[in-house]
């Protein structure tokens, strides 16, 4: 099916933040084929959709859930997010248990959610990768939902791993040894490259001498430890749950004694650090701020987090972590607004800046010809306007949500 969303005011969200009055969008194969200026001629062949006095926008990107693994509306059966039998399942992987038809990947389309990152919970030091997923798909197979897996590694430091190993007397029981076990885990690593490399060093060279007695045995394959290899080489980021400004100083720490890729996931305290965080270049998705104080690692949550690390020169995101019902996402960066966050900025948030700090932003997050066709028809400007709804959404150029 072909569209043309006519007369809306489209927000593209690209580079120089255009701005178009009364434009119109052309949908052809699930990509957007053209954006075009007031009164432009729609070619036959498309559908109308009229966005008179509507706002036409990225669909919005949630760079840090668990939905789909955490399913609460069936109790224990539904929950997967957490394989907490040892501090490091790096092995574990989001795509074996994301179902398909969890009721928060519909509430998202309803909230304009088009894309999510979503996987394992921080019960462990590391916990295992995440996955990139559309929210809607015809069929009912993950697979067909996926835009990247792995899309990230998921670490975590902070309470939650010492609380649920160190009540067992387990390691680990302190940050200290929350860090231990993930320097414990990327040294072993090291190790496991060196041991292929030296494995594929004598196999080359005894096939070169035509000793074919002399070829060493392939070494034990350990699946963990090849996903930490992925994540040393820069093949996958790391995703680092912290919320104290302690422990966003240690995840750093540790990513720059390895050289890895990482994210703050959280940065509950970063603003008491923004500065020094600006100045490593790391970038923050901030979130959950819709919580209390159950945990003292957020005892300083504030939605005025984003706007300082703004300012500091942070590149953020902002992120529900399934604490807020997808359906109301746009109330985080309405509250980021409140906090002193400009409104294009808690929009980027939410669009390209989200698309960029996973890894999909030559694919997704900003309305520019060739990138996939999700796209949301609000009745207002949803960042602008608290009250504004949600009329229709595209993804992947489809109807995945349309009001009553």
């Amino acid at each position: 099916m072909k569209y043309a969303i006519v007369n809306g005011t489209i927000y593209t969200c690209n580079k120089s933040e255009e701005i178009i009055e009364e434009g119109t969008i052309l949908i052809s194969e699930g990509k957007i084929e053209a954006i075009l200026e007031k009164d432009a001629n729609v070619p036959e062949g498309y559908e109308i959709v009229n966005a008179e006095e509507k706002h036409v926008l990225p669909g919005f990107i949630d760079t840090h859930t668990h939905q789909g693994l955490f399913d609460g509306s069936i109790g224990w059966a539904g929950l997967d997010g957490n394989e907490m039998t040892d501090p490091n399942t790096a092995y574990v992987r989001a795509i074996d248990a994301i179902n398909p038809e969890d009721p928060g990947l519909v509430e998202a389309r309803i909230g304009g959610v088009t894309t999510i990152q979503t996987g394992p919970g921080s019960g462990n030091v590391i916990g295992g990768t995440d996955t990139i997923i559309k929210t809607y798909c015809e069929s009912k197979i993950i697979d067909d939902l996926i835009v990247k897996t792995p899309s990230s590694l998921k670490a975590a430091l902070g309470e939650n791993p010492k609380r649920v190993y160190g009540t067992e007397k387990k390691l680990p029981s302190t940050r200290m040894g929350t860090a231990a076990v993930f320097r414990k885990a990327f040294v072993e690593a090291q190790g496991y490259i060196k041991k292929w490399k030296e494995y594929e060093t004598k196999k080359k060279l005894a096939e070169a001498k035509g000793e074919e007695d002399k070829i060493p045995s392939e070494p034990d394959r350990d699946l963990g430890k090849e996903v930490l290899v992925k994540v040393l080489n820069r093949e996958i980021p790391l995703n680092f749950h912290c919320h104290q400004n302690n422990d966003i100083v240690t995840s750093i720490r540790l990513a720059e004694e390895f050289n890895l890729d990482m994210m703050i996931i959280h940065g509950t305290e970063g603003h008491k650090i923004a500065e020094y965080i600006a100045k490593k270049g790391i970038p923050v998705s901030v979130g959950p701020s819709l919580v209390g104080f159950e945990k003292v690692e957020l005892r300083n949550i504030s939605f005025k987090t984003p706007n300082i690390l703004w300012k500091a020169g942070v590149k953020i995101s902002i992120q529900s972590d399934s604490f807020t019902r997808l359906r109301y996402f746009q109330v985080l960066p309405c509250m980021a607004v409140k906090e002193g966050l400009p409104i294009n900025e808690a929009l980027k948030a939410v669009t390209i800046n989200a698309a960029e700090m996973i890894g999909v932003g030559d694919r997704l997050g900003s309305l520019e010809k060739n990138k996939e066709a999700d796209v949301v028809i609000w009745s207002a400007h949803p960042i602008e306007d608290f009250y504004a709804e949600n009329e229709m959404t595209f993804i992947n150029g489809k109807i995945a949500y349309k009001k009553d």
